[in-house]
């Protein structure tokens, strides 16, 4: 996952399938104004927890846009990045199993589809509980987000899970204690507000009774 060993910038390609950047103009109380937005997909992200284990299950990867973004912030520019003083660790995440929404098929069957292609569980659609929907990005794209939950148990793994194609996805199992440490005052993750919301969510409403 960390294996990285080059890494620079480019124009992003007009025909990009995840990213289209545009302007919109508007006129509020008389002003014409206009704003710079991302055209992205939608997207599903699922609470896991192995009720066998009593654990969250979460997933770790490498995303770009972290790695660029805690460089940006210290050093104020990207030019010439030194693997050595910025490894690629900074740049992992922690996060709830989740996916774009990028074929017809109904969202909680997206959400099933990444259940079992990212952490290897096998569920049915009936066993997804629908959580909220909201809008992720607001100053960017204002993308919808779906979030689910779901209990699974260790008879429900088929796999190892991992991610399909190129992905390099890791299953990481939290215990309690260890998702409570994510979300208490003074924590410091890499994790998208999603997830961070996800546990919150999990610990006021599935949470057992003695955690």
């Amino acid at each position: 996952m960390e294996n990285i060993s080059k890494i620079w910038l480019g124009p992003l390609p007009a025909d990009s399938p995840y990213v289209k950047p545009f302007r919109m103009y508007y006129v509020q109380n008389g002003v014409e104004k206009n704003w710079d937005l991302l055209k992205v997909h939608d997207s599903v992200a699922i609470i896991l927890f192995n009720t066998t284990r009593q654990k969250l299950v979460l997933v770790r990867q490498f995303r770009p846009a972290v790695y660029h973004g805690v460089i940006a912030s210290k050093e104020g520019s990207f030019d010439n990045v030194d693997l050595e003083a910025f490894p690629p660790s900074i740049g992992v995440t922690l996060e709830l199993c989740a996916g774009i929404v990028d074929k017809s098929k109904s969202w909680k069957e997206i959400a099933r589809e990444e259940v079992l292609e990212e952490c290897g569980y096998e569920v049915s659609v009936d066993r997804i509980e629908e959580v909220m929907n909201y809008r992720s990005g607001v100053g960017s794209s204002g993308a919808k987000q779906a979030m689910y939950y779901c209990e699974v148990t260790d008879a429900d793994k088929v796999n190892s899970g991992g991610g399909v194609e190129d992905e390099l996805i890791e299953v990481v199992e939290l215990s309690l204690d260890e998702a409570k440490k994510m979300v208490q005052q003074g924590a410091v993750n890499n994790s998208p507000p999603s997830c961070l919301m996800g546990l919150l969510w999990f610990f006021a409403n599935k949470a057992p009774a003695n955690a």
